[in-house]
């Protein structure tokens, strides 16, 4: 799915609530994220920077050459190309008039905001709706994780260009609830927007269990290794993981899949591919389908996730279901996902010795690979389901309705 963890995020949970018998509309901007059937969705546009670059010609193929002279456009472009991450609030102000325009014909119990948190979103809750958002994590953490890697000040100084200092907070704090889907993402939310306990409720992501399982008809690739993610980004942490992988190329038999859906553009992870001497023992898969994707979890022997910081993680969660075990840091909420030593391997964030060591002893003891999966599978398939997520935010949609009510 090419519009990353936030289109997972959209795709199960409104499969889910059109299931619970609830109708839904999806407000969506690109990379546009696929719904299943039922789901009303309704796109707009973007005039990023970043967007028009990754398009290139496509980009004003259908669109009037003056479009961009429109102050939102205007703005969204200029900002972008000065390298300021400016998509949000820009999204958020479409979203508001495609909102307004559809509550014309249809009347809105609630607003879920997936991640945005723009000034649009406030918009929105003027309008009487109570609107909810999740937070899959603070774009604080982004910022300060890019500033720590920046290996100059040229880099350091275009990390605290292109986060938005302010406007997250200032939305946050405005709106009914704020959702996070883990109970660490939840303190990091607190603390980042200053917000108190009550006003944010965690509700865990799930997993496809049903896609997302153990193959007999897939074997084992012996040394298989799996790192799926945004590799240039470097919250993902593969910097960390390629380190690793050059500790051990002279000792440990492996291959790496890099699965990351924007190969074209890659810059970081070619290099230190390069660098390393790995270029014989590293594949880029490219964007994959999902069943491809289940696939690779299920050919690997162990999957990666040396994230910086994890709001979930869901390629860790997703490899488990196929009773796949996972080395991941233990940063973020992968403590809450893994169990350290039964389901999975939990090493220091940015610690390469401790991460090229962990892969080394479970390279090296596939019987102990295999009970970690099974282990891992039966941990997500009782604990992080998509159905289990959606029944608890209904839950949370049902509560500040009647809350709206009561303070109308």
């Amino acid at each position: 799915m090419s519009s990353g963890g936030q289109g997972v995020y959209l795709h199960y949970l409104t499969r889910e609530l059109l299931r619970l018998g609830h109708e839904v509309h999806a407000i969506v901007g690109p990379p546009y994220p696929e719904v299943c059937d039922g789901v009303r969705l309704h796109k707009v546009r973007t005039f990023s920077h970043y967007r028009l670059t990754e398009t290139e010609r496509r980009f004003f193929a259908d669109r009037h050459p003056l479009e961009a002279f429109l102050p939102l456009n205007f703005y969204e472009l200029a900002t972008s190309r000065a390298g300021m991450f400016s998509v949000m609030a820009a999204f958020s102000i479409r979203a508001y008039d495609r909102f307004r325009e559809l509550a014309r014909a249809h009347h809105f119990d609630v607003v879920h905001d997936n991640q945005v948190l723009g000034y649009g979103t406030l918009l929105i809750k003027a309008s009487g709706v109570p609107v909810v958002a999740t937070v899959h994590h603070p774009l604080a953490m982004d910022r300060a994780n890019a500033i720590r890697q920046g290996r100059s000040l040229h880099k350091k100084v275009q990390a605290v260009i292109f986060y938005p200092f302010f406007m997250q907070g200032v939305v946050a704090r405005r709106l009914d609830r704020v959702v996070s889907v883990s109970a660490q993402a939840a303190r990091a939310v607190r603390r980042a927007f200053a917000l108190p306990e009550e006003r944010v409720v965690v509700v865990h992501n799930g997993v496809d269990t049903e896609l997302f399982r153990p193959s007999e008809d897939v074997p084992k690739r012996t040394g298989h290794l799996v790192f799926v993610g945004r590799s240039d980004d470097a919250n993902k942490g593969a910097r960390y993981l390629l380190e690793a992988l050059d500790i051990l190329k002279d000792e440990v038999d492996f291959r790496l899949t890099l699965v990351d859906d924007v190969k074209q553009r890659l810059r970081l992870v070619p290099r230190l591919v390069w660098e390393f001497g790995l270029s014989s023992r590293v594949d880029f898969s490219g964007w994959v389908s999902t069943e491809e994707l289940a696939r690779l979890y299920n050919e690997a022997e162990v999957v990666v996730s040396p994230s910086l910081y994890e709001g979930f993680g869901l390629p860790a969660a997703e490899a488990m279901a196929c009773g796949t075990p996972v080395v991941a840091t233990g940063a973020g909420a992968f403590p809450e996902l893994i169990e350290d030593g039964a389901t999975g391997v939990l090493v220091p964030a940015r610690d390469v010795q401790a991460l090229a060591e962990a892969l080394r002893r479970l390279l090296a003891d596939p019987a102990r690979a295999r009970t970690m999966g099974a282990a891992a599978r039966q941990r997500v398939a009782e604990r992080f389901t998509w159905r289990r997520a959606a029944e608890k935010l209904v839950q949370l949609y049902e509560e500040v309705g009647r809350e709206a009510r009561t303070r109308s």
